[in-house]
């Protein structure tokens, strides 16, 4: 009953996935052979539009087929043609289902770090791609001691996809904990928290180094899931009763920008510190609105 439920919107998020993918490739293709940057750069408000206006559709799909109750606790001033670095706890799919609801269109578009792997996601990936969304091979570190090259490829991938967002409004979107939270990981770290893993302050790090003072604010998003963790067939299938988010924004802070964090243990342990900080802050919201009224 649930896959039947969720049959006509599912349907309708692959027309339009085909419907926006499409132009989507064909404006980035024609921005690969322009010539000079600034012929370039003007193919980027015509991306950004197809973009929001598939997350649009997307979003009125949320309105039109769920019951599901979206509360957003946190009043910012939120700007269109920021530069945001958006940190956020990561539990599912649906997370960035709900981004993109809460942000669409208020501040610049959402672009994620994603694993090298998913670029071969049929249609998805080349979207991301077309968007400059980064690819990062997040390598383990037995890779890495294995073959020490590898320490700075994603270090570069940061500064190259910070260089081009210095230039146009952005939203870098980066998921801390690298995965999604199970149980089982949160045993196997030995987790310090009660509803996260531990944050990867590695990537903050780059992106602070290589944007910084660019970026006008952190913007520091909860999300809970009173009823519990769902999928996106159970969003589609009307299962999810209420979805809370909570919104933060912290200034950057200035200390932390500019240091070298692969290099400058002193620096690194600071950086370190301030995440785990935030991580405990995030934490204790997470706690808050986790419990059922």
């Amino acid at each position: 009953m649930a896959l039947i439920r969720a049959l006509i919107p599912l349907i309708l998020l692959c027309i339009s996935t085909v419907v926006h993918v499409v132009p989507l490739l064909l404006v980035a293709l024609l921005k690969a052979l322009l010539p000079g940057r600034g012929l370039k750069r003007r193919c980027d408000p015509l991306l950004t539009g197809i973009a929001e206006s598939w997350i649009g559709f997307n979003n009125w799909l949320w309105d039109r087929f769920t019951k599901t109750r979206l509360v957003v606790d946190g009043s910012v001033d939120l700007q269109r043609d920021g530069h945001y670095l958006v940190l956020a706890n990561h539990q599912s799919w649906v997370d960035i289902v709900v981004l993109q609801k809460v942000f669409n269109r208020r501040i610049p578009l959402l672009r994620f770090f994603l694993k090298r792997q998913l670029f071969w996601v049929p249609l998805l990936g080349l979207a991301w791609w077309a968007l400059d969304f980064p690819f990062m091979g997040r390598y383990t570190p037995k890779q890495i001691a294995r073959n020490p090259a590898l320490a700075g490829r994603d270090i570069a991938v940061t500064r190259r996809a910070c260089a081009k967002f210095r230039e146009i409004p952005v939203a870098i979107m980066n998921f801390v904990e690298g995965t999604r939270f199970s149980a089982d990981k949160h045993a196997r770290q030995g987790s310090p928290y009660r509803h996260l893993l531990k944050p990867k302050s590695g990537g903050v790090a780059f992106v602070l180094e290589a944007m910084g003072q660019g970026l006008n604010a952190i913007l520091d998003v909860t999300i809970a899931y009173p009823a519990g963790v769902p999928s996106m067939l159970d969003l589609f299938a009307d299962r999810v009763p209420e979805v809370r988010v909570r919104i933060r924004q912290w200034p950057i802070p200035a200390e932390l920008v500019g240091g070298d964090y692969q290099n400058d243990r002193a620096f690194r342990v600071r950086f370190q510190q301030w995440m785990n900080d935030l991580w405990e802050r995030k934490d204790a919201d997470l706690d808050a609105l986790l419990k059922v009224e």
